[in-house]
């Protein structure tokens, strides 16, 4: 996944930011109000989950989440607050939270929560999807090959589930960086050509293969080789 923390405190953000990303997601951390805005005018489209503080610097974290309600209305949205008040939980709700905890909280339950709520988001119907031998679970973060589960690290898992989402379209390597990246990830496109060279190896069987489409990108077809 690819996922926007807003939390502007240090200790707290500095480890979320590490554990989400040795599980292979790519991971933007914005610090205060600003700079939440800054980020979502300029990559919204390509976040699967926004992970949201409601106290920041700079703003509320509620004023946030009412403008990704207006102008990205599928995009989750997982708050974390220091009010246990109902009250209060109940108000982020209809302010079109997701899901919310409560701090402290534990990591284990907040990744369960994570993925729920992308889950519920993206629809059941979604998160199954076949293309020739290939079938990947997006919910369950497993793809099979003619039945034949394949060993997939996170991020070639991202990476074919971007290619499998359309075939036949054909992604810049620009595009697929931005799925696999956070924006403040030094990554250069070479990285997208050993993922790719990883990815075509597993796939290698499945009949279906990874196009270089000259000049422009990578697409996904059936075939060989």
């Amino acid at each position: 996944m690819r996922l926007l923390l807003v939390e502007d405190n240090e200790d707290l953000g500095d480890a979320l930011e590490r554990h989400f990303r040795a599980g292979g997601h790519a991971v933007d951390w914005a610090h205060s109000a600003p700079e939440a805005d800054d980020y979502l005018r300029a990559g919204a489209r390509g976040y699967d989950l926004v992970i949201l503080d409601i106290m920041l610097p700079g703003g509320d974290g509620r004023e946030i989440l009412q403008r990704i309600r207006t102008e990205e209305s599928d995009l989750p949205v997982l708050v974390l607050t220091a009010r246990s008040q109902v009250a209060d939980r109940v108000h982020l709700l209809d302010l079109g939270a997701d899901d919310y905890m409560t701090k402290p909280f534990d990591v284990a339950e907040l990744d369960a929560r994570c993925r729920a709520v992308v889950r519920r988001r993206r629809g059941q119907a979604q998160s199954l999807i076949q293309f020739g031998a290939l079938e990947l679970d997006a919910a369950a973060a497993s793809v099979t090959s003619e039945g034949r589960p394949l060993d997939l690290r996170s991020r070639e898992l991202r990476l074919l589930e971007v290619l499998i989402s359309q075939p036949g379209q054909v992604f810049s390597k620009s595009q697929l960086m931005d799925k696999l990246f956070g924006l403040t990830e030094d990554a250069s496109e070479n990285a997208i050509e050993v993922y790719i060279g990883r990815l075509r190896r597993k796939i290698q069987d499945s009949g279906v293969v990874i196009e270089t489409v000259r000049g422009l990108g990578y697409r996904l077809r059936e075939g060989q080789e």
